[in-house]
């Protein structure tokens, strides 16, 4: 289970202690993430109150930049590649925020997916992903030769067998998928 955020608390709703020169957050409530606030050597002589007071004005501070912040998703333009190799941490990472890619599947059955020229295991892939982790992500599976358009989305409950967007039911894209 994914945990919560951390949220503004009170004395009474976290445990504070020290590790080095971090105040660390730990919440009552189960399942809400633990914060290692760096603050410095002066966090040593500083009282639980002041530095909940400080953990709580950085999640205010981020509150503020969050409603502040407009997301605009890079795409790297067709031709260019998608993908750095970093090699200090040994995976892949994307240049944008956008991927085109093409799922298929090897002998075994296990996943592979292409970006541009690279064929990238699940693994890989996964590893890949990790670049953003902590963000949100949607997925829209699109007709192989239409990676670089921009479908239109409906929401809605999918039929059986799939969805049109007209209402109708639309046969499974191919037989090998997860329909059949």
């Amino acid at each position: 289970m994914r945990k919560k955020k951390p949220y503004i608390a009170t004395l009474d709703q976290v445990k504070i202690s020290r590790q080095g020169e971090a105040g660390v957050i730990e919440y009552i409530e189960r399942n809400v993430s633990t914060t290692h606030l760096t603050i410095g050597p002066e966090v040593q002589i500083m009282t639980d109150q002041q530095v909940l007071d400080l953990h709580n004005h950085c999640l205010r501070a981020q509150e503020q930049l969050a409603e502040e912040y407009e997301h605009i998703a890079i795409e790297v333009p067709l031709g260019s590649p998608q993908l750095k190799y970093f090699a200090d941490g040994g995976q892949w990472c994307p240049r944008g925020h956008v991927l085109r890619c093409l799922v298929e599947d090897d002998e075994n059955g296990e996943a592979i997916i292409h970006i541009d020229d690279r064929e990238l295991s699940l693994e890989q892939f996964g590893r890949l992903l990790t670049t953003y982790s902590g963000w949100g992500m949607r997925v829209v599976f699109v007709p192989d030769d239409e990676i670089d358009k921009e479908p239109r989305v409906v929401v809605k409950e999918p039929g059986r067998g799939g969805w049109d967007p007209d209402g109708g039911e639309l046969e499974p894209p191919r037989l090998n998928g997860p329909w059949g």
